[in-house]
């Protein structure tokens, strides 16, 4: 499917192939990992609900009052009703949708909007509340919580209808962000992570270390951006603050921006690592099933809930 414009619909963005690629991905996390949970899943979480598992024949050694006595008055023989623990998470996505995560190169926006709908069906297929969020010039009104797989419509319509455009005030969303306590939080943030200068990042992953549960930095980039295919006289646009600036372009320029972006995703992984956040960068053209698997895979709760 080709990368689409920025003012693409839904159906464009989020095809049934899409979508079908999404329930193969709950499928092979699920094989993956094993991961039919049985009794208590270890963590600090708060917010249990009970799903039926199975009957069982009653010995003298169970509680009686796991007794189904329906199923006695018709069998005439007593069974007890086996439950399975499930734990609930607070599933936050928080998206970037400043200028630069959709110009000059949409498939940012592209891949940032299917990271946000697979990790929100993964939360909903796993009964998990799923609240999206927005950061840019500010920190966005999030709408209400979402649970079960009936609300994934919900999750489309808010994707499709996300507006990118403006600054990058990271630090200053970032500090506003307040996910609830309640519940144990998983909280995605999908962001190229350009601020107004090279140290914002740095201080804005500072106050994401406080931020309760488990955090996630996502950093998308295009390959141009790593190795931008330019020579001679050029000139720079700023999508965010509407700057020009001309200049000579020369090898060892090329050379030495080269170095000083991969010095900029380096320094964002040690401050993350330095704070127990994990970290993924996600260039544009990466297999996206296989990232996404890694994602989940590398220890997050979301993945061990399904």
């Amino acid at each position: 499917m080709a990368d689409p414009a920025p003012n693409s619909s839904r159906e464009e963005l989020f095809d049934a192939e899409f979508l079908d690629r999404l329930r193969a991905l709950f499928l092979r996390l699920r094989k993956r990992k094993q991961l039919r949970r049985k009794g208590l899943q270890a963590t600090p979480a708060t917010g249990f609900t009970r799903e039926f598992k199975d009957f069982r024949h009653y010995t003298p050694k169970d509680d009686f009052r796991s007794i189904d006595w329906r199923l006695y008055a018709r069998l005439d023989r007593l069974f007890i009703r086996l439950y399975e623990e499930i734990q609930e998470f607070h599933v936050h996505i928080v998206v970037d949708t400043s200028a630069s995560m959709a110009e000059p190169f949409p498939e940012k926006r592209l891949t940032s909007l299917k990271l946000a709908v697979a990790l929100a069906y993964m939360g909903l297929v796993g009964h998990h509340r799923v609240s999206l969020h927005t950061i840019g010039e500010g920190l966005g009104a999030p709408p209400p919580p979402l649970k079960g797989q009936g609300s994934f419509q919900r999750v489309l319509d808010f994707a499709r209808d996300l507006e990118y455009g403006g600054l990058t005030r990271l630090e200053q969303c970032f500090e506003a962000f307040q996910p609830g306590r309640r519940r144990y939080g998983i909280i995605f943030v999908i962001s190229d992570l350009y601020g107004r200068d090279i140290d914002e990042a740095r201080e804005a992953i500072r106050h994401a270390a406080a931020w309760p549960g488990e955090v996630h930095f996502i950093q998308i980039f295009h390959p141009w951006e790593e190795k931008p295919d330019v020579e001679g006289e050029i000139e720079l646009f700023d999508v965010e603050t509407q700057e020009h600036r001309r200049l000579w372009f020369t090898p060892g320029d090329r050379e030495r921006y080269e170095q000083r972006f991969h010095l900029f995703l380096d320094d964002i992984e040690r401050s993350c690592q330095s704070r127990q956040i994990d970290y993924q960068r996600w260039r544009t053209d990466y297999p996206f099933d296989e990232l996404f698997l890694d994602l989940l895979s590398r220890g997050s709760a979301l993945a061990g809930s399904h």
